[in-house]
């Protein structure tokens, strides 16, 4: 397509705009340009190849994209009115003013605030023991300012409190530039360390910095650096390097402090290297070689390692060993029924994260009497996590609680006395949680397999078979989506809809068996799963057919896509957020970030039955002519998760194919990646546009009224 005729198409778009209908709006129209995509497999044509651009600067695709938004923003300022009350709402729940429980380490305490109207946090420490003013190490809002996106990936002090690191991203695409600040006096250095994954670690004496770049290319992070402090970046030292592109590096520091610990990653294995904290110039020496379908990740306290492995079975143990390579001894061994999904070491317990018939517990066990003690919890359903412990010389555990009745709740449980305390309970404004009802349902799906479902709903606008429903879901990587209070989601409850969180197979939630029931091959569960539970709830009358919704975002994005082109009549309205739909293509492709890291998810399409199967469901090759509900998609131009074009080429496709009249919107963030918008405020405002869309799309559904 040449420029000058997409402007006569842009232009000939905008002549509609004026209109007040949203039929008489007419959306940009993709020209076809057939590429041809070869593998052993076959041959396939892709029209929409073109709207690929890994450059994001060519002129064609950015005024394409930007057609669709101002369609997509024409459309919905019919409801704009709606969008602001929700945004509003929302902001009000959240609040003008919020902090964060102080956390205490090495004789400072840390703390991060929000102040009215900010879109990020100051974060700040002061002297424990008096009442110094509390000392601002950086000002988000600050740094922030003038830029089109913004997040802070984390700070990093050393073990003497004199320097410290932060990381932050101006792009959206996880390439975090690491800044260096002496905390004695004040003064930011003039070199920044650019590229990073964000993740860093200081030396015992604070006069190193490791940190890992990523890669040019895929961006996978893959080499560990050495930085001393007052040197040039030029004559930062290679530490470490990642050599398979299926792994992925992270960099931590031990529990004692005696370590440092480069963790590589793949889908199902991993392997990692040490650095004595104290020994900065020391060669990492490796713990355990890496062996195909054997994870493990370590810690070290007090002259042992821990080791949390499934070595011995799918399920995860934990291990003991004092010497790297010593033998280890069994702490915990695995259990068919339990899955070991995190441990904190402390002074005199170990505490475990264990799931159990999809709930967290945490467990206590004290070093020296072996007494287990159970955290209790006081509802059924519920979301539990380790908090921020950093410092083992203690008795007392941090743990974060929500459920979604109850907002996320910071506690404080006493290993010796076996009580809790309250430190923090997120304030939501103008909510009483009395006033809502969740239940877990178990739902037969078409194979026989109990798929547990999270509800929740406003019991005075409940009843039976009238409610509209949103479906949640998300099932891939062996992710957890545990059902957690949302003030934003409030905005619907009270608008009368019933909300489910469907906890399909390829997530979490049931432990490992439960994982592995939803990927590769096995993939169809997860989208099986999902349909199978709506209809069941709607049968149930948890909603009304003919107003039953859905949303996934990222690998729950291609989960709604697969859902639409099986049971295209299901759902009224679907949101997809940056959605993973051109699946086929991308796993062809290891060129692309996270792509040769994922066959263990998704399988290679290098072999044929692999392809085969990823062709079945991906939902981009699977748009056929039927017709599709109402759709809002969403994309970050900078994303490098899930590539802007392939939601773009997906809408294009739909549109094309399309057999109804239903509204297809498209809306990319132009200077976000996959996480949309920056900023507290900002995101809420997204949020506040996907809502809308699905209350509208209701609202003007049958003319059916809701409560407004």
């Amino acid at each position: 397509m040449t420029f000058s005729r997409f402007i006569t198409l842009l232009l000939a778009g905008t002549l509609f705009f004026c209109s007040t209908t949203t039929a008489e709006f007419q959306p940009p129209v993709a020209e076809i340009h057939p590429h041809i995509l070869s593998s052993a497999t076959e041959r396939r044509t892709d029209n929409y190849y073109w709207l690929r651009d890994d450059s994001r600067q060519d002129p064609e695709v950015l005024n394409y994209l930007r057609a669709e938004n101002q369609y997509s923003a024409q459309v919905m300022s019919r409801w704009s009115d709606l969008t602001n009350t929700l945004y509003q709402e929302m902001r009000l729940r959240q609040g003008e003013h919020t902090e964060s429980v102080p956390y205490e380490l090495r004789g400072y305490r840390y703390q991060q605030r929000y102040l009215p109207g900010q879109d990020y946090a100051q974060y700040l420490r002061q002297p424990v023991g008096g009442n110094t003013v509390w000392q601002t190490l950086a000002d988000a809002s600050q740094r922030a300012a003038g830029k089109k996106f913004y997040q802070f990936g984390g700070l990093e002090i050393s073990q003497d409190n004199q320097q410290m690191a932060i990381a932050e991203d101006t792009q959206g695409r996880r390439q975090f530039a690491v800044s260096l600040r002496n905390l004695t006096t004040g003064r930011w250095q003039n070199d920044v360390l650019q590229n990073t994954s964000g993740s860093m670690a200081w030396s015992a004496d604070g006069n190193y910095l490791f940190y890992i770049r990523n890669h040019p290319q895929t961006l996978m992070p893959y080499q560990v650096y050495r930085h001393k402090i007052g040197t040039p970046v030029a004559q930062d030292a290679l530490v470490y390097e990642e050599k398979d592109g299926g792994f992925y590096l992270g960099l931590s520091r031990s529990a004692s402090g005696d370590f440092l610990i480069i963790l590589s990653s793949g889908s199902t294995s991993s392997e990692v290297h040490l650095i004595p904290a104290a020994s900065p110039l020391a060669v990492p020496q490796r713990f355990a070689p890496r062996r195909a379908g054997v994870e493990y990740y370590l810690d070290h306290y007090r002259g042992q390692f821990f080791i949390r492995s499934n070595l011995h079975s799918l399920h995860f143990g934990l291990y003991q060993t004092a010497r790297i390579t010593g033998q280890w001894q069994t702490l915990i061994a695995p259990d068919d029924n339990r899955d070991l999904e995190n441990f904190a070491l402390f002074r005199r317990h170990l505490v475990l994260q264990i799931r159990s018939q999809g709930r967290v517990q945490l467990e206590q066990i004290g070093r020296e009497d072996h007494k287990t003690r159970t955290v209790p919890f006081d509802e059924e359903s519920y979301m539990a996590w380790l908090g921020s412990n950093p410092s083992p010389e203690t008795d007392k555990l941090r743990y974060g609680y929500s459920s979604m009745t109850t907002p996320t709740t910071i506690y404080e449980w006493d290993m010796a006395t076996g009580t809790r305390t309250l430190l923090q309970q997120k304030p939501v404004e103008g909510v009483d949680p009395a006033n809502y009802a969740s239940q877990r349902l178990m739902i037969t799906a078409r194979d026989g397999v109990q798929v547990p479902v999270s509800l929740v709903y406003r019991k005075s606008l409940f009843e039976k078979d009238r409610n509209p429903l949103l479906a949640y879901g998300y099932g891939a990587y062996g992710m957890s989506m545990d059902p957690a209070f949302s003030a934003s989601r409030v905005s619907l409850l009270d608008r009368g809809f019933v909300f489910a969180l469907i906890h399909v197979r390829g997530g979490g939630e049931l432990g490992q068996q439960w994982y592995q029931q939803g990927k590769l091959d096995k993939k169809p569960n997860t989208f099986n799963d999902f349909i199978d539970a709506t209809q069941a709830l709607a049968e149930k009358g948890f909603g009304q057919p003919g107003h039953l919704y859905a949303q996934g975002g990222s690998a729950g994005g291609l989960l709604v896509g697969a859902v639409i082109n099986q049971a295209p009549a299901l759902f009224h309205a679907v949101v997809a957020q940056v959605p993973f739909v051109d699946v086929l293509t991308t796993m062809s492709d290891p060129t692309l970030p996270l792509t040769e890291g994922e066959y263990e998810e998704w399988g290679n399409p290098a072999q044929p039955a692999a392809y085969q199967t990823i062709k079945s469901y991906s939902p981009y090759d699977n748009v056929r002519p039927v017709a599709y509900p109402n759709l809002f998609v969403t994309a970050g131009l900078y994303d490098s998760q899930v590539p802007y074009w392939e939601p773009a080429k997906w809408v294009a496709r739909l549109r094309a194919m399309n057999q109804g009249n239903s509204l297809i919107l498209l809306s990319t963030e132009m200077a976000a990646g996959h996480g949309g918008k920056s900023g507290r405020l900002n995101r809420l405002k997204n949020t506040a546009q996907e809502y809308s869309f699905i209350l509208e799309m209701d609202k003007n559904n049958n003319n059916r009224s809701l409560r407004f």
